[in-house]
Protein backbone atom coordinates (compact mmCIF):
# COMPACT_ATOMS: atom_id res chain seq x y z
CA UNK A 1 0.00 0.00 0.00
CA UNK A 2 2.76 2.40 0.61
CA UNK A 3 4.23 2.34 -2.60
CA UNK A 4 0.70 3.10 -3.97
CA UNK A 5 0.92 6.21 -2.41
CA UNK A 6 4.08 7.35 -3.82
CA UNK A 7 2.79 6.37 -7.25
CA UNK A 8 -0.18 8.40 -7.04
CA UNK A 9 1.74 11.24 -5.59
CA UNK A 10 3.93 10.83 -8.70
CA UNK A 11 1.13 10.79 -10.55
CA UNK A 12 -0.62 13.91 -9.40
CA UNK A 13 2.41 16.04 -9.95
CA UNK A 14 2.91 14.83 -13.34
CA UNK A 15 -0.75 15.94 -13.93
CA UNK A 16 -0.18 19.32 -12.31
CA UNK A 17 2.72 20.05 -14.81
CA UNK A 18 0.87 18.12 -17.47
CA UNK A 19 -1.99 20.75 -16.63
CA UNK A 20 0.53 23.66 -16.59
CA UNK A 21 1.65 22.79 -19.89
CA UNK A 22 -1.54 22.88 -21.51
CA UNK A 23 -2.75 26.31 -19.90
CA UNK A 24 0.98 27.44 -21.31
CA UNK A 25 1.15 26.15 -24.65
CA UNK A 26 -2.37 26.55 -25.72
CA UNK A 27 -4.83 28.73 -23.15
CA UNK A 28 -2.39 31.35 -22.23
CA UNK A 29 -4.62 34.06 -23.45
CA UNK A 30 -7.99 32.66 -22.25
CA UNK A 31 -9.61 34.55 -19.54
CA UNK A 32 -9.16 31.45 -16.86
CA UNK A 33 -6.01 31.55 -17.75
CA UNK A 34 -4.86 34.85 -17.26
CA UNK A 35 -6.87 34.74 -14.06
CA UNK A 36 -4.72 31.72 -12.94
CA UNK A 37 -1.48 33.49 -13.98
CA UNK A 38 -2.92 37.36 -12.68
CA UNK A 39 -2.18 38.50 -16.57
CA UNK A 40 -3.42 41.26 -18.33
CA UNK A 41 -4.73 40.41 -21.28
CA UNK A 42 -1.80 42.97 -23.21
CA UNK A 43 0.85 41.19 -21.13
CA UNK A 44 -0.61 37.56 -22.61
CA UNK A 45 -0.44 38.52 -25.72
CA UNK A 46 2.54 39.96 -25.90
CA UNK A 47 4.34 36.84 -24.07
CA UNK A 48 2.26 34.33 -25.72
CA UNK A 49 5.37 32.17 -27.56
CA UNK A 50 7.39 32.57 -24.21
CA UNK A 51 4.64 31.05 -22.33
CA UNK A 52 4.75 28.72 -24.92
CA UNK A 53 7.99 27.62 -24.46
CA UNK A 54 7.80 27.12 -20.62
CA UNK A 55 4.68 25.25 -21.25
CA UNK A 56 7.03 22.97 -23.08
CA UNK A 57 9.39 22.63 -20.38
CA UNK A 58 6.66 21.31 -17.90
CA UNK A 59 5.51 18.57 -20.58
CA UNK A 60 9.05 17.56 -20.10
CA UNK A 61 8.77 17.62 -16.44
CA UNK A 62 5.73 15.54 -16.82
CA UNK A 63 6.95 13.18 -19.37
CA UNK A 64 9.77 12.24 -17.07
CA UNK A 65 7.77 11.67 -14.35
CA UNK A 66 5.51 9.64 -16.10
CA UNK A 67 8.47 7.79 -17.68
CA UNK A 68 10.08 7.26 -13.79
CA UNK A 69 7.04 5.53 -13.23
CA UNK A 70 6.59 3.00 -16.10
CA UNK A 71 10.04 1.90 -16.26
CA UNK A 72 10.25 -1.43 -16.39
CA UNK A 73 12.79 -1.67 -13.85
CA UNK A 74 11.38 -0.36 -10.46
CA UNK A 75 14.89 0.69 -9.37
CA UNK A 76 15.58 2.69 -12.50
CA UNK A 77 12.46 3.93 -12.61
CA UNK A 78 13.12 5.44 -8.82
CA UNK A 79 16.08 7.20 -9.89
CA UNK A 80 13.92 8.89 -12.72
CA UNK A 81 11.44 9.63 -10.44
CA UNK A 82 14.42 11.26 -7.95
CA UNK A 83 15.87 13.02 -11.05
CA UNK A 84 12.82 14.58 -11.97
CA UNK A 85 10.67 15.72 -8.77
CA UNK A 86 14.30 17.37 -7.68
CA UNK A 87 13.59 19.33 -11.08
CA UNK A 88 10.34 20.43 -10.85
CA UNK A 89 11.65 20.80 -6.77
CA UNK A 90 14.04 23.56 -8.00
CA UNK A 91 12.17 24.97 -10.62
CA UNK A 92 9.77 25.71 -7.80
CA UNK A 93 12.10 27.31 -5.67
CA UNK A 94 13.26 29.38 -8.75
CA UNK A 95 9.56 30.31 -9.56
CA UNK A 96 8.91 31.63 -6.15
CA UNK A 97 11.82 33.04 -6.21
CA UNK A 98 11.60 35.42 -9.10
CA UNK A 99 7.83 35.70 -9.76
CA UNK A 100 5.45 34.61 -7.22
CA UNK A 101 6.19 32.75 -3.80
CA UNK A 102 3.10 30.62 -4.07
CA UNK A 103 4.60 28.40 -6.54
CA UNK A 104 7.09 27.03 -4.06
CA UNK A 105 3.83 25.54 -2.20
CA UNK A 106 1.56 24.79 -5.42
CA UNK A 107 4.36 23.35 -7.26
CA UNK A 108 6.98 22.42 -4.80
CA UNK A 109 5.16 21.14 -1.61
CA UNK A 110 3.47 18.65 -3.92
CA UNK A 111 7.10 17.32 -5.73
CA UNK A 112 8.55 18.08 -2.00
CA UNK A 113 6.17 15.20 -0.79
CA UNK A 114 6.53 12.97 -3.77
CA UNK A 115 9.84 13.00 -3.51
CA UNK A 116 10.02 12.08 0.38
CA UNK A 117 7.46 9.13 -0.51
CA UNK A 118 9.63 7.82 -3.02
CA UNK A 119 12.79 8.06 -1.16
CA UNK A 120 11.38 6.42 2.06
CA UNK A 121 8.23 4.22 1.14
Amino acid sequence: MFPLISIIFVALVAVEHFYIMVMEMFMWTRPRTMKTFNLTPEFAKSTKSLAANQGLYNGFLAAGLIWGLVYPDAAVGQHIQIFFLACVIIAALYGGATSSRSIIIKQGLPAIIALLLVLFL
